[in-house]
């Protein structure tokens, strides 16, 4: 299913210190920190609750693939906006598509990558249809 708005959500991090290796630069992992804390705020954007999702519902994500292009490295200081929009949404699954730029959207693209997140049943953990209101859409 097509999502019905390209309009992507925006998260703002500043680089510290404990982000950057011993040469100033962000350090590879800590990219899919600030990539994650993204996702996290982009979903509670949309109401999504992951505590309530867990101990009401027994639903959790799981992050299923990951790919990325790392194209310039963040600095020390540097103020980054990091991206997330829905791409593709399936019945147990959906893409997200991930950017950070340096400064603002009209600045250096750093990060472009996509994440494939699966629903499952929290017991089980086995795959389970996204309910239709999860990202407010309906489907036929």
């Amino acid at each position: 299913m097509t999502p019905p708005d390209d309009k992507s959500f925006e998260w703002p991090v500043r680089v510290y210190y404990e982000d950057t290796d011993a040469q100033g630069v962000v350090y590879y992992a800590n990219y899919f920190r600030f990539l994650e804390r993204a996702r996290t705020e982009w979903l509670r954007s949309l109401g999504v609750d992951m505590v309530a999702l867990m101990d009401e519902e027994r639903r959790i994500f799981v992050v299923a693939e990951v790919q990325v292009r790392f194209a310039a490295p963040a600095r020390l200081n540097d103020q980054l906006i990091v991206t997330a929009r829905l791409k593709k949404l399936t019945r147990v699954a959906f893409d997200i598509e991930q950017k950070i730029y340096r400064g603002d959207l009209d600045g250096e693209l750093l990060i472009d990558g996509t994440v494939k997140a699966a629903y499952l049943d929290a017991d089980t953990m086995r795959p389970k249809r996204i309910p239709p209101s999860l990202f407010g859409e309906q489907r036929t």
